[in-house]
């Protein structure tokens, strides 16, 4: 079990340290790169639901969309439905930052993946679900505290 969460701790530092790297790449802080990687996975959102995602306040959010658009990462543009909604949309260039920033990493965990029968697949898959509702609970814990 301790080598366990040896590990776990070591993969957490990975994350990290990929994410930093990716962020220095783009050329952009972590909170933008949150941002970035929650508009490339939806393909569009909303301000407000930015905001609310990632956990800012809505001028804190206006900033970090600002600074994405002045280097061409995401356009704004007024929702047809709703013209007081904000839709914020990844660009092309966008797009080809996450093929080279992160595709290659979906390839290399593929291909890491790929020694595992379906079973073993199975177990590894009800490890992360857990290891990820442990993390959104103690994330929560968290901000519930007040830190």
């Amino acid at each position: 079990m301790r080598n366990v969460v040896q590990q776990l701790r070591s993969l957490q530092q990975s994350f990290d340290a990929f994410d930093e790297a990716a962020a220095a790449r783009l050329g952009v802080n972590r909170t933008d790169l949150r941002c970035l990687d929650l508009v490339l996975g939806a393909g569009e959102l909303s301000a407000g639901e930015l905001s609310a995602a990632l956990k800012l306040s809505p001028a804190a959010t206006t900033t970090v969309i600002d600074r994405l658009e002045r280097i061409g990462l995401v356009v704004r543009s007024r929702d047809a439905a709703n013209r007081r909604r904000v839709l914020v949309t990844a660009t092309d260039a966008a797009r080809a930052a996450e093929a080279e920033v992160y595709v290659p990493v979906g390839v290399a965990g593929a291909e890491a993946l790929s020694r595992y029968d379906e079973e073993q697949l199975a177990t590894i898959l009800d490890f992360l679900q857990a290891a990820r509702q442990v993390q959104e609970g103690q994330a929560a814990r968290l901000g519930a505290d007040g830190g």
